[in-house]
């Protein structure tokens, strides 16, 4: 396994771990913004035009997050749509990293329906939307 890809799986279990813990908690400490940066420059450097709609979400994500007032609601819903996003762009990564960005896009989607106060699981979140695609 190349190192690029070790390292795009370290990235992507640090975002899962920052959006498993208190989002509004985390918006405080000091090197939230360094998850979020990495995670976009992985995206970047796919060079997957497919990427783009998740590259300027997370740059509007890193915003809200850093910005010394957290909306809970808006957080949640910027999390709810790189969630599903996340979800239908796992197709292209490869391997083991694909199992990461699985697992990435139901921790987005978790930490939204928390944020929004839904009661519905990931996977039904992710029905819900196929629905109405």
């Amino acid at each position: 396994m190349e190192k690029t890809e070790v390292q795009h799986q370290v990235h992507l279990e640090g975002a899962i771990k920052l959006l498993t813990g208190d989002l509004s908690e985390e918006a405080n400490r000091a090197g939230t913004d360094n998850h979020f940066q990495r995670w976009i420059e992985d995206l970047k450097a796919a060079n997957n035009p497919e990427f783009h709609k998740l590259v300027v979400d997370l740059q509007d994500l890193k915003a809200l997050m850093n910005s010394g007032t957290y909306d809970g609601k808006q957080v949640g819903s910027l999390l709810h749509r790189l969630g599903n996003e996340t979800a239908r762009t796992a197709s292209f990564a490869d391997g083991n990293t694909r199992t990461h960005v699985e697992k990435l896009a139901a921790a987005l989607l978790a930490a939204a329906g928390q944020l929004q106060g839904s009661d519905s699981t990931p996977a039904e979140d992710l029905k819900n939307d196929n629905k109405n695609a």
